[in-house]
């Protein structure tokens, strides 16, 4: 026995769902959501549909995406269809286009620096000598280091002994 659907109805059969997860638990029958990726197995004929032309874009052979609950489900010869309006469909499943896409990877964090703006009429802060630890009851004194060699300013040059 075969199904002819009329006006713009569309005959589809569910793609099997994984019975597994990407991490591995098996998933008994009553756990799995209904799948909504299906195939066309027979299109109408399209035309008028309530005072409307009514064009068929899908074909025999297409695999569709379709609303989860949308339909009605008959079963002939042991195999269950669903008997959808085209409107119903949502979109069809190009090649190389699996079910589950993979998830888009997240864009990086920006992290940018910026300069610190200066004030206006403020004089930039004076140099500091390095202040010793205080002492605190039961710790050892810091131990003395040798001073660090004094910061070049940008746009100047170095004293030499010729100058």
């Amino acid at each position: 026995m075969t199904i002819r659907p009329l006006a713009d109805r569309v005959v589809i059969k569910s793609v099997e769902a994984e019975e597994t997860t990407k991490s591995g638990i098996i998933l008994t029958a009553a756990a799995q959501e209904k799948p909504s990726i299906a195939e066309v197995v027979a299109v109408g004929p399209g035309g008028t549909v309530d005072g409307k032309e009514v064009e068929m874009f899908v074909k025999v052979g297409d695999k569709v995406l379709i609303s989860k609950y949308s339909g009605t489900e008959v079963k002939v010869d042991g195999v269950e269809y669903s008997i959808v309006r085209q409107d119903d469909i949502l979109a069809v499943v190009e090649e190389g286009i699996a079910a589950s896409a993979p998830k888009a990877p997240k864009p990086a964090a920006k992290t940018e620096t910026k300069p610190a703006a200066k004030k206006p009429g403020r004089k930039p802060a004076a140099k500091t000598e390095t202040k010793t630890a205080a002492k605190k009851p039961g710790r050892k004194p810091a131990a003395k280091t040798a001073e660090a060699p004094a910061r070049k300013k940008p746009g100047r040059k170095p004293k030499t002994a010729s100058n």
